[in-house]
């Protein structure tokens, strides 16, 4: 049976799963990595096992075959999803990743039918599971290496999932995979705090819903809370009738809670020497309030509702029930993935910075034609400089799953490699180049003590010698130190050429000056350069157009505006043999970066000479543009001031320095705004990332997007409540 790492037995809450956004900020413990041994199974091929609860993670007869037989042909997925329609998204849940091995196997599976089925082309697939014991990478990469030689189908699936695999940090980690229409949402920490923090209401009248459930825990006599009521209790909240369920288990603690949930079970041929394994379907309701009551509360839905069909309804669930084990099916039964009048079809994007450019991405890739618009041209805004850094702003550890900063640095690195992969083929500039880089922790709030808690791929501290090898920085105190690995320094006009080359995504110059809203579209009339007056009509509008955001719909709040100017020069060669080696973080940021004929607003920088840039600035309430020499001082000095053996090597006249100024936005409470605007289904909003948008606008986009598109969102409950346009803390205005 293929098993995988469970949670601990005393770690699952016992709360509700109808618990309110603030119940779900329980503090979080550092991730426990698996521990893995080994034995030989049947075949003689060495196979993992869990050093926690001394169980294989999957059959010693065959762990491939087993997932193939229990899961993906007992929830019907071959003929399920060959039967989805355009755009359509089909979500699987699993309790428990373990080696990855079911989601290969979904996954080649849905690779084999989108080849064979045109149809599939825009359909999507979203794979969700939960892991209390994430295996290690190098654990990881030797368990599924052994199956890319004793499977060599898996090959491609298991190298593009050992270079997504996160650090093991607590919380979601969404990876895609663009090519194949696969969304994998990686939710590390305990299974029933992580489906709590699905969230099952979104803005649309279609909610998301789980399609069929993989549970695939260690037997209960083994682990008892993955099998617990409130798992029971979260799967019931997050299916609809005709969800379904298969377990290698026919354990009668998962029989009886699998009835008691509105789950019609029955026993079939188990695999290998497994005599029987359980199938199950969420009974069928006839009442129509009852179905929309189970697809849009947050809260569970009463056992009594689901155990009290007349005759003819239990009639029904025995029918479909015999559908789905005789492997029969028929769309009166399976209408669960029935595609409804309120999927947008065409989607108009107000502001081509990063935050418009990122949820246009977001957007194209699950089939939404787009059309970005912008009153002068893409990356014009605060988002155009020439870098910007991503490196994330660090929290205690047992925040993290509820940390945006951390959620949207980890997304947007994956991202940014990812779209490296394209920038490759067409033979463009990377958009992120792999630095790594260097925090001093002069403005940090959190020191060398709280990292210590974070894996090293994650942060780290370098020992003193090597923090100043690393940095270049040779009389600095580098004592405390924070190195990141995996930041980089981010090239703008890359990413934008990258996105703008998708061909779902059209851009348009236009300023907008009104939008109108109907029950069936959205109108925008604005002027472009060649036109007095030019209307566009979507089924729904995305506002991000920054600190002018509130300027085109009222309902938006008026944020504090931000001006912020980066400086460069170009340093002579004894200058670039004592500048900083890698990006470093004090409060501002400096680093260097090579320029290869790229544009930066009016300026070209000299093709492949080394530019060194520092700043930003930081002065509120002014939306003034100009370049100013002082504010050049003034980053010069914040750095000079920070590493003081930098005075004599960065030029004290700042007269021939380049620069470029923007305009920030930021909340009171300095999260972003993102979600629909109240009162209101086809107009949304995301603004409001302050200066780290090329960490954020990725992460909130895809959420965004699940919204607009009725899927679960790779953010918790609380956090979307936090991010809401209609938040407590956005209902009063900023004081001048």
């Amino acid at each position: 049976m293929s098993k995988i790492t469970p949670t601990s037995k005393n770690s699952a809450p016992t709360a509700k799963p109808n618990q309110n956004a603030d119940a779900l900020d329980a503090s979080t413990s550092p991730i426990t990595p698996a521990k893995i041994d080994w034995q030989i199974d049947d075949t003689g091929n060495r196979v993992p096992v869990s050093g926690e609860f001394d169980d294989v993670y999957f059959s010693h007869a065959d762990g491939l075959a087993e997932s193939r037989h229990v899961f993906l042909s007992h929830n019907q997925l071959p003929e399920r999803l060959a039967k989805l329609k355009p755009m359509q998204c089909f979500t699987v849940a699993e309790l428990g990743l373990g080696t990855g091995l079911n989601l290969l196997a979904t996954w080649q599976l849905w690779r084999q039918l989108r080849e064979r089925h045109p149809h599939l082309a825009t359909a999507r697939l979203h794979f969700i599971t939960t892991e209390k014991f994430p295996i290690p990478l190098a654990d990881l990469t030797q368990i599924l290496n052994l199956w890319g030689r004793r499977a060599p189908e898996l090959t491609d699936l298991i190298e593009q999932l050992l270079a997504a695999y996160p650090p093991l940090i607590a919380g979601s980690h969404r990876l895609n995979f663009f090519d194949d229409n696969l969304t994998v949402d990686m939710w590390f920490g305990d299974a029933a705090n992580s489906f709590a923090k699905l969230t099952s209401d979104t803005a649309l009248k279609t909610n998301p819903h789980v399609d069929a459930w993989y549970l695939d825990g260690f037997a209960p006599s083994c682990n008892s809370t993955l099998w617990a009521e409130n798992i029971f209790a979260h799967m019931q909240r997050l299916s609809r009738p005709n969800t379904t369920a298969a377990t290698y288990s026919c354990a009668g603690v998962v029989k009886r809670a699998l009835k008691a949930h509105g789950f019609q079970i029955k026993k079939v041929k188990g695999f290998g020497r497994k005599r029987e394994m359980l199938t199950a379907i969420m009974t069928a309701v006839d009442n129509e309030e009852t179905l929309k009551n189970n697809g849009a509360s947050n809260g569970t839905s009463s056992n009594a509702s689901n155990n009290t069909n007349s005759n003819d309804n239990a009639n029904k669930d025995t029918a479909s029930l015999e559908f789905l084990n005789n492997k029969v099916l028929d769309n009166k039964v399976f209408n669960d993935t029935d595609i409804t009048g309120d999927k947008p079809i065409h989607t108009a994007i107000i502001g081509a910075g990063v935050s418009g450019l990122s949820t246009a991405w977001a957007l194209a890739n699950r089939g939404i034609k787009v059309t970005l618009l912008d009153k002068s041209a893409p990356l014009a805004g605060a988002s155009g400089n020439p870098r910007a850094l991503l490196a994330p702003k660090m929290t205690p550890i047992h925040h993290v799953d509820e940390h945006l900063h951390t959620i949207g640095y980890l997304f947007s690195s994956r991202l940014y490699r990812k779209i490296n992969d394209k920038a490759r083929q067409q033979k463009t500039a990377p958009v992120l180049e792999p630095t790594g880089a260097l925090d001093l922790l002069m403005k940090a709030n959190i020191g060398t003590e709280q990292i210590a808690d974070y894996p090293d791929d994650m942060a780290t501290t370098l020992p003193l010698e090597q923090a100043q090898n690393t940095s270049g920085l040779q009389s600095q105190d580098l004592s405390d130190n924070l190195y990141l690995p995996q930041s980089g320094l981010v090239n703008p006009q890359a990413l934008k050429n990258i996105i703008l080359t998708h061909p779902l995504i059209h851009f348009q110059q236009l300023d907008a000056h009104d939008i109108s809203e109907t029950g069936s579209q959205v109108c925008i009339t604005g002027s472009s350069h060649h036109t007095k007056s030019l209307s566009i009509t979507a089924d729904n509008v995305v506002i991000c157009a920054a600190f002018e955001s509130h300027q085109l719909d009222s309902r938006i709040f008026d944020c504090r505006k931000i001006r912020g100017q980066l400086s460069w020069f170009t340093p002579s060669e004894a200058q670039l043999a004592h500048l900083p080696k890698i990006p470093l973080k004090y409060g501002g940021y400096c680093t260097l970066f090579t320029e290869a004929a790229d544009h930066i607003g009016s300026i070209h920088a000299l093709n492949h000479q080394p530019q060194f840039l520092l700043g930003a600035s930081f002065i509120r309430n002014d939306t003034d543009t100009e370049l100013r020499n002082e504010e050049h001082q003034v980053s010069r000095e914040k750095l000079v001031s920070a590493i003081p053996e930098m005075a004599s090597i960065i030029p004290a006249d700042t007269r021939q320095w380049q620069g470029r100024a923007g305009i920030r936005t930021q909340t009171p409470d300095y999260h972003p705004i993102v979600g629909p605007l109240v009162d209101s289904k086809r107009l949304w909003v995301i603004s409001a990332m302050g200066a780290k948008g090329y960490a954020l606008a990725p992460i909130c986009a895809e959420a965004l997007a699940d919204m607009m598109l009725g899927s679960f969102a790779p953010l918790s409950a609380a956090m979307l409540a936090r991010l809401s346009p209609s938040r407590k803390r956005l209902q009063t205005p900023l004081t001048p």
